[in-house]
């Protein structure tokens, strides 16, 4: 009866359309009250157990740089760096959009961000240049996604607290992943745009695009370099990249004045007010479930009933395509990857592989429809039907689908620089 009256109690909740924090907070009472006979203050109790980790200092740390990065010029300089490099190419534009979308991602490790500030710029660029506009949307859509993937990345760093992963490993092994899924995306357009016009080579422009935007093409490999090096820990490169983007912003680029830090700060506030209780509620709830030994429960239930490793792996990954489609990304690791991560380890998968694995599969979400984030970030942006651009996302989407099968069973592609 318990069982049912939680069943019950969510439902209630969904139809009267509650978000995930009053969700996750009448579940968690629900569980402590109920099942466990325990005072509910013992949510504070636990969450405040696990939220005192070092390394959650890295979130709010990280989406400071990412917007202080994504406040200036970088976007801009990118942009004309990669044109610069991909001018003799056909399609080279295109290949420039999907070029600086990833890049911008390793710098400011956010999806929608890099949507708007590189699909602003170069949407009518391609339009311009006489793309297509489905392909164009398409493009930029999907390429805003790598963020998710690339590091340094939020959803890792979650997946990483969230099943006590090492995040420098993860960091490591989301770099080939990301490089796949780049590769498709460039040879796609690339095969789109064969017959495209191309412009002449001029080693002056790509020069000075480079000295223009050095100090930008130079932040990932500060960040990873330290943390792969040793010379500093993930919670420690986030700090060392809000320095490194304040330094580059105001003193060396000259475009961010101490007003403009003060509101980026207040909108990176807003974004964490609204995480971090979410954050605290799952924390809470994924250590009941412990105590209760739930995961183990769960784990030894399928165990007996899918003995087959593979099945259970294109299970997983049907049923996390489907959690995507309905979930964001930061919700559907706080409250899922304690629970899958242990069933998928038991049958042998890498924990670090099956991370990468997860978000690659909640990184597609961003372009699946009802939820699809960008979908609806790109509806603004670009000021396009939704149903419009969920048609111009198609194409990539089967792409991505591709390179997580690759990913998915091939797991050298994640684990071969760790390894």
């Amino acid at each position: 009866m318990s069982a049912a009256g939680l069943v019950v109690i969510v439902l209630a909740l969904l139809l009267l359309r509650q978000n995930l924090f009053v969700i996750l907070g009448c579940v968690t009472g629900y569980a402590y009250f109920v099942f466990a006979g325990e005072p509910v203050d013992g949510i504070i109790l636990d969450a405040w157990s696990a939220l005192n980790k070092d390394i959650l200092l890295s979130i709010p740390l990280y989406i400071l740089a990412g917007n202080i990065m994504a406040s200036g010029g970088i976007a801009g300089r990118l942009i004309r760096f990669m044109r610069a490099l991909t001018a003799p190419i056909p399609g080279g534009l295109a290949i420039a959009a999907v070029l600086s979308c990833a890049v911008f991602a390793a710098v400011t490790g956010s999806g929608t961000v890099t949507l708007v500030a590189i699909g602003a710029v170069m949407y009518p660029a391609l339009i311009d240049a006489g793309y297509n506009k489905r392909f164009a949307l398409g493009a930029l859509c999907a390429a805003g996604t790598l963020g998710v993937i690339i590091p340094p990345s939020i959803p890792l760093i979650l997946y990483g607290v969230m099943t006590r992963t090492n995040i420098a490993e993860l960091f490591i092994a989301g770099i080939g992943p990301g490089l796949l899924l780049t590769l498709l995306m460039v040879g796609y357009a690339l095969w789109c745009n064969r017959r495209g016009d191309h412009e002449a080579w001029s080693a002056r422009e790509l020069l000075a695009s480079l000295r223009d935007g050095i100090w930008a093409l130079f932040m990932p490999v500060l960040i990873l370099g330290g943390i792969y090096s040793g010379i500093f820990t993930p919670t420690e490169s986030a700090a060392v990249a809000v320095v490194y983007a304040i330094l580059v912003e105001a003193f060396i680029y000259r475009e961010l004045q101490v007003a403009d830090l003060g509101a980026v700060m207040l909108q990176t506030g807003r974004l964490l007010g609204a995480l971090f209780p979410v954050l605290m509620l799952a924390f809470s709830l994924n250590m009941f479930l412990t105590y209760q030994q739930v995961p183990e429960a769960m784990v030894g239930w399928l165990s007996e009933r899918i003995t087959e490793p593979a099945l259970l792996l294109i299970g997983t990954n049907v049923f996390l395509i489907m959690v995507g489609c309905l979930m964001d990304i930061g919700s559907a690791i706080l409250v899922l990857a304690p629970m899958l991560a242990p069933l998928m380890t038991d049958n042998g998968m890498n924990p670090i592989h099956f991370g990468i694995v997860m978000v690659v599969n909640l990184e597609i979400g961003y372009l699946t429809p009802p939820l699809g984030l960008n979908l609806i970030v790109a509806m603004g942006v670009f000021r396009e039907e939704f149903w419009t651009i969920c048609r111009a996302v198609l194409p990539f989407v089967l792409l991505m689908l591709t390179g997580l099968v690759l990913i998915a069973f091939y797991p050298p592609l994640a684990t071969f620089l760790i390894d």
